[in-house]
């Protein structure tokens, strides 16, 4: 049985930490990896390239224009939500509160802020913010 808006958005926006798929090149399967996001508006955030580190998924991602991300309970009653999403948005030099709005569900605030701070301090092109707005969901539960 397909579940309600409410309760999608609501299980969405539990910090959960989401896996999330693109496209690969040169005839490799999919990249999927583990992320941490933030959800609001109907719209998911996350972010790549931290530390200076250049992440094989910015290229891939902004090549693709697309990517799933799925969260899941591991516990009963489980439930797993996968959202297909296009890429709206990839901000090379977001602002402290927009990494804040996703770290921040993570870890403490004290330590939040200081990533944030750090990544946003003085851009190198790696850290990017992407922004990507769901276009079909697709669920299963045990409490359905």
């Amino acid at each position: 049985m397909p579940i309600t808006d409410e309760v999608r958005d609501e299980f969405f926006g539990r910090p959960w930490v989401a896996v999330l798929s693109v496209a690969a090149d040169d005839g490799r399967p999919p990249l999927t990896v583990p992320v941490f996001y933030g959800y609001e508006n109907g719209l998911i955030t996350f972010f790549t390239g931290t530390q200076g580190r250049k992440a094989r998924k910015t290229k891939l991602i902004k090549r693709a224009g697309q990517v799933s991300v799925c969260v899941q309970r591991a516990e009963m009653p489980y439930r797993t939500i996968t959202a297909e999403c296009t890429v709206v948005a990839a901000d090379r030099a977001p602002a402290v509160e927009q990494v804040l709005g996703v770290i921040g569900r993570y870890v403490p605030e004290a330590d939040a802020r200081g990533f944030a701070e750090a990544e946003t301090a003085a851009p190198s092109g790696t850290f990017v913010l992407f922004t990507a707005r769901p276009d079909r969901w697709l669920s299963m539960g045990f409490d359905d």
